[in-house]
């Protein structure tokens, strides 16, 4: 490997495709460690992103790292199912301790969207009715059938005419709750008016198969609904026989100060979709539910050809165990309220944060218009790159690019989390100081 291989990022336009070489802030590095990103450039960048909610475990854990040249001593690959081997079937073992009560039969893949895809297939398959219902704001992958469910973003579907099996209703509106009203009283009878006009004016319940939803809103923008608006979601599902799919590639493995949403919001699905946090950054998913569905999606009606890789499964082992032994999903769960409450200062005192929204290590951070209030995209990429030239390193999210994403490892200290935020705060006081001189200069 070159020491110095500045000059292939400036062949990078030609090597790469735009979706794939073009998103923010295409930081190239050398190695990863920890909390921290190493750059190319010679620097050390601490990493609030955590490789889109994947490294949990911090980047490169020890553990992890020897569980994955111990596999590739043994075994590079299956494919399951004409091959068997340990790794795989402990990690279903290991993985049941760890779940909702009956989700404990695995259909192993290698992402988040081929675990959606499967979700999707076993909820059709198994009802035998042909129609979906997803939530507004909602991702769930890029891939056609994914893509059918995901509407976060109109440009991720644009020019691609997904399939016409799937129906939207709102996902929970907390800032459009009235002022003085109760968001979980507010949004839960929504959700019932909104299921009702489903149901009389656009599908009936008995030919849906399942509803997908993600627990707490992940790339639309942040969103954790009230605990009463999903039970409700489950008691529609369960009234009409229809299947609910939680969406938990996100959420998943301490990311929101237990195992899973599921959990945090004590509603347990009929499938789950995992992955991200599942092996520390290899890829690996899974499609989970009951012994009684799995049973009924037979030999042929789903496959793979890398899913369920034995060195990745090693890692998710490793990774199970990093996670208990380091008490990382407590850590999630104090050091996410450490961070939102220095949060909720720098809001009081900085107009171009609008809100804080967060549940464990999966944060929010809202950019408005200090004027109108209104989402600003551009006021949030000013900012990331004045906390990158810091460094360090956030992700963004939302409809319009105007929610902050914190989402560092769940290892991180309270001393990083201050000096993360400090950072932060400088380059948000830093926009504001220039905006008003822009402000002055144009009056």
């Amino acid at each position: 490997m070159e020491k110095n291989w500045s000059h292939l990022v400036a062949e990078m336009p030609d090597l790469l495709a735009p979706s794939m070489a073009k998103d923010h802030p295409n930081l190239p590095v050398v190695k990863a460690e920890g909390c921290y990103y190493y750059g190319l450039d010679g620097r050390k960048y601490l990493d609030f992103t955590s490789g889109i909610a994947t490294a949990n475990t911090g980047h490169r854990h020890p553990k992890v790292v020897q569980a994955i040249k111990d596999a590739a001593d043994q075994l590079m690959h299956g494919p399951s199912g004409v091959i068997m081997y340990e790794s795989i079937l402990k990690l279903a073992k290991e993985l049941k301790l760890v779940l909702p009560e009956n989700l404990d039969c695995f259909f192993f893949a290698n992402s988040g969207t081929e675990a959606i895809e499967g979700a999707i297939k076993l909820a059709k398959h198994v009802t035998r009715r042909p129609y979906v219902v997803s939530f507004i704001g909602c991702f769930h992958g890029r891939s056609l059938g994914a893509l059918s469910v995901t509407t976060s973003k109109s440009k991720y579907r644009k020019f691609l005419q997904p399939n016409g099996l799937a129906y939207q209703v709102s996902y929970a509106d907390i800032s459009g709750c009235p002022n003085g009203a109760d968001p979980e009283v507010y949004c839960t009878e929504k959700l019932e008016k909104d299921f009702e006009t489903l149901f009389n004016h656009q599908v009936t319940p008995e030919e849906v198969a399942c509803m997908i939803v993600e627990p707490v809103l992940g790339e639309g923008g942040y969103i954790v609904p009230p605990k009463s608006w999903l039970k409700k979601i489950r008691e529609i599902c369960s009234k009409h026989g229809i299947l609910l799919i939680f969406d938990e590639v996100q959420t998943g493995f301490g990311r929101t100060g237990e195992w899973f949403a599921a959990q945090a919001f004590d509603v347990v699905p009929d499938i789950m979709a995992i992955a991200k946090g599942i092996a520390s950054g290899l890829p690996l998913s899974a499609t989970v539910a009951s012994k009684e569905l799995m049973q009924q999606w037979p030999l042929g009606s789903h496959g793979t050809t890398f899913g369920g890789n034995p060195i990745a499964c090693a890692a998710a082992l490793a990774t199970l165990e990093v996670l208990k032994e380091e008490k990382l999903i407590e850590n999630s769960k104090n050091m996410g309220k450490y961070a939102v409450e220095k949060l909720k200062f720098l809001q009081r005192t900085s107009p171009v944060i609008g809100s804080v929204r967060a549940i464990g290590l999966m944060i929010g951070i809202e950019i408005v218009d200090p004027v109108t209030g209104k989402p600003d995209g551009e006021a949030l990429m000013s900012i990331l790159d004045r906390c990158l030239e810091k460094g360090v390193l956030f992700y963004l999210c939302g409809n319009h690019g105007e929610v902050i994403r914190m989402i560092p490892p769940l290892t991180i200290s309270k001393e990083e989390i201050d000096h993360g935020l400090h950072v932060l705060e400088e380059a948000v006081y830093e926009y504001q100081s220039s905006r008003s001189t822009k402000a002055l200069l144009n009056s």
